[in-house]
């Protein structure tokens, strides 16, 4: 069964970066989503995509997926600048500062 390895990226709703440490396993779709005609949801037969499995390294993972003889594809994460601004959130209020504070 296909699998991919990745770490989650972070909300958009959110600068945080809670839940982004570890990587994740998850199974692949085997079967296509099925329309239920009475109600219209959709449903899936196949129940290992409901599996999510974290590890805190990817070598972890890979090594689970090697044991467990599951084809992994691992997705490597894209590293974020960070937005450190020099003076911070203080500056805003600051007692010292060149111009008059307008909004």
């Amino acid at each position: 069964m296909p699998a991919r390895i990745y770490r989650p990226a972070r909300t958009a709703m959110s600068s945080g970066t809670a839940k982004t440490k570890q990587w994740v396993l998850d199974y692949a779709n085997e079967t296509a989503r099925e329309v239920d005609p009475l109600m219209g949801w959709t449903s899936l037969a196949d129940t290992q995509t409901q599996v999510h499995l974290h590890f805190d390294t990817k070598e972890e993972a890979l090594a689970y997926a090697k044991e467990h003889g599951i084809d992994a594809v691992v997705t490597e994460p894209q590293e974020r600048k960070l937005n450190v601004r020099p003076g911070g959130y203080g500056e805003n209020f600051a007692t010292n500062r060149r111009g008059s504070w307008t909004h």
